[in-house]
Order: C-alpha cells, then sequence, then structure tokens
C-alpha cells in the first residue's frame, strides 16, 4: 500500500492539482494530450460534482428519479451475496465434507485449495476481463454458470451421496462423484470471482448522478453487509437441516439473478463518471422542459 498513490479525484477535490497531476501520470504511465484531456475532464468533473451536491439533503433520496437507482444498488448487493459465495468462503469446511465425507483434514486442505482458487479467479478478472465486456453480460453469465454448478451439484449429491465417516484413526476415500462436486464448486467461485465477486462495487458507483453518488453507494454496502449476516446467520442452518438441498437453493437464487441481470440492469461500460453525469443531467433537463412545455400548452 505504500507504492499506490492518492486518489486522482480526492487529491482534485482537496486542491492539490500538482499532486493529481503526479498520480494519474502515474496510474497510465504517460503524460501525453491524451492524459492531459482526462485530468482536465477530472477537474471540470469534480467541480462539476461540488456544485451538484451543494444543499443535498437525504430526504431527496426519496424522490421518484432516485428511487430507482437506490433500488438497483441494494438489489444488486443483495444479489450478490444470494449467489452463496460468501456463505461458501465462511463455511468451506463443513460445504466441503457434505461433499466428500472424510475427515476434517481433508475438508480444511480443499478449504484452503478454495482460497487460493479465488485469489487467482479474482486476479484474472482484475488483468484479462475486467472491461473487455459489457456489466450486464458478464453478471448474467457469471450468474448462470454459478446456477448450472451448484444444480448439478445438488443432484450428484442426492444420488451420489459421500461414504459416512471412517471411525477414528480410520481413513475414507473420496469418490469419484466427490471429486466431481469439488471440481464444481471450484468452477463455481470462479464464475463468482470473475463477475459478481468484483463487478457489483463499480457497477453501483455508476449508476448513480453525482448528487447522490455517495448516500446511493452507501445504501448498497448497507445492504450487503445486512444479507452477509443474514446468510452467514443463517448458512449451518441450511446445511444440517437440507443438506444436498443447500446446493439446490443457492443454485435457483442464481438462476432468479441471471434473470435479473438480462432484464432489468441497464449496461454502463465504457462511460466515464463524468459522462454518465453529463446525461443524467441531460435527461433531467429535456424533462423539465418538456414539463414546462406540458403545463404551458395546458
Amino acid at each position: 500500500m505504500f507504492t499506490v498513490t492518492e486518489s486522482v479525484r480526492w487529491l482534485t477535490r482537496k486542491g492539490r492539482h500538482a499532486e493529481a497531476w503526479e498520480s494519474l501520470k502515474w496510474i497510465r504511465a504517460d503524460d501525453s494530450q491524451a492524459t492531459v484531456d482526462e485530468m482536465e475532464e477530472i477537474r471540470y468533473g469534480v467541480e462539476m460534482e461540488f456544485q451538484a451536491t451543494e444543499g443535498f439533503r437525504l430526504k431527496e433520496l426519496i424522490q421518484r428519479q432516485n428511487l430507482y437507482p437506490l433500488a438497483m444498488a441494494f438489489a444488486v448487493f443483495t444479489a450478490q451475496q444470494a449467489t452463496g459465495a460468501t456463505a461458501f468462503a465462511y463455511y468451506s469446511t463443513q460445504y466441503f465434507k457434505k461433499l466428500v465425507g472424510g475427515s476434517g483434514s481433508q475438508a480444511l486442505l480443499l478449504s484452503g485449495i478454495f482460497g487460493a482458487v479465488k485469489v487467482i479467479a479474482c486476479a484474472g478478472f482484475v488483468f484479462l476481463i475486467a472491461d473487455r465486456f459489457g456489466r450486464r453480460i458478464q453478471l448474467t453469465v457469471g450468474a448462470l454458470c454459478m446456477a448450472a454448478c451448484l444444480i448439478t451439484t445438488a443432484v450428484v449429491v442426492k444420488y451420489k451421496p459421500p461414504p459416512p465417516a471412517a471411525p477414528a484413526g480410520g481413513h475414507t476415500n473420496v469418490t469419484h462423484s466427490g471429486i466431481a462436486t469439488v471440481a464444481l464448486i471450484y468452477l463455481f467461485v470462479i464464475a463468482y470471482n470473475l463477475s459478481w465477486g468484483p463487478l457489483p462495487w463499480p457497477y453501483v458507483s455508476e449508476i448513480f448522478t453525482a448528487r447522490i453518488r455517495e448516500p446511493g453507494v452507501a445504501t448498497g454496502v448497507a445492504a450487503q453487509w445486512l444479507w452477509n449476516f443474514v446468510f452467514t446467520l443463517s448458512t449451518p442452518y441450511m446445511i444440517n437441516n437440507l443438506g444436498w438441498g443447500t446446493f439446490l437453493v443457492w443454485g435457483l437464487f442464481d438462476t432468479v439473478i441471471a434473470m435479473f441481470s438480462w432484464t432489468v440492469l441497464k449496461e454502463t461500460k465504457g462511460k466515464s463518471l463524468e459522462e454518465i453525469a453529463q446525461v443524467d443531467t441531460y435527461a433531467s433537463s429535456k424533462d423539465l422542459v418538456e414539463q414546462e412545455t406540458a403545463s404551458t400548452k395546458g
């Protein structure tokens, strides 16, 4: 962290323009005219954001034009937690025992590999995928892949359950079906870390106008922690009472999330915060003109 520079926008908001320019040059590894233009765009955007948020009051969040993005932020982070990935991260040992049976040491080893797979997949997202595809298609495909993995796992565990745990000091061999389900869970977490793991964070910050971006994102993050708590609390009961049905429940959730992603979410890829703010400002101005015209005619 000592090698990372401060945010360009934060430095600009604080009036530290020389440091902001050095930070942007460091990020882009370039000081060409394109970088100069980007710096000017950021300065203009920060100025417009300051003007846009002046005199803000919380009751503005419940105004009609703000309710949709606010609901989307809440829904997106709710969906992130409903994928089941957080539950797997917290209770991976218990889940792997459901898949392979055997001793706790086997489940612990599989949990360690599970964590390593998450890190590698997330790094792959950052360096290879992040801005190559649209947000909506990534979220939809990711949810479909997760659903396929978990529903298949549920079917395998139901019809090919793991062997019972061996007596103390004994050893239980992992079956072929157990190996297959472990592979499916690893594929599941790869799909999560290429889509619903990282993407909700930039997506939610992109759907708000400058005036309500900060409280809007805060609402989304509050939803994330709320459902994190709910699913963390309920997961042990799901594992004990539902057995293989736990995987089915998460798989069905992911199916619904895929439909939600494709039919409800709007695409934001390729637009800077300044561009989105300009589009929203134009749309608001257009609506205002139309309302004034209608009232004049009336």
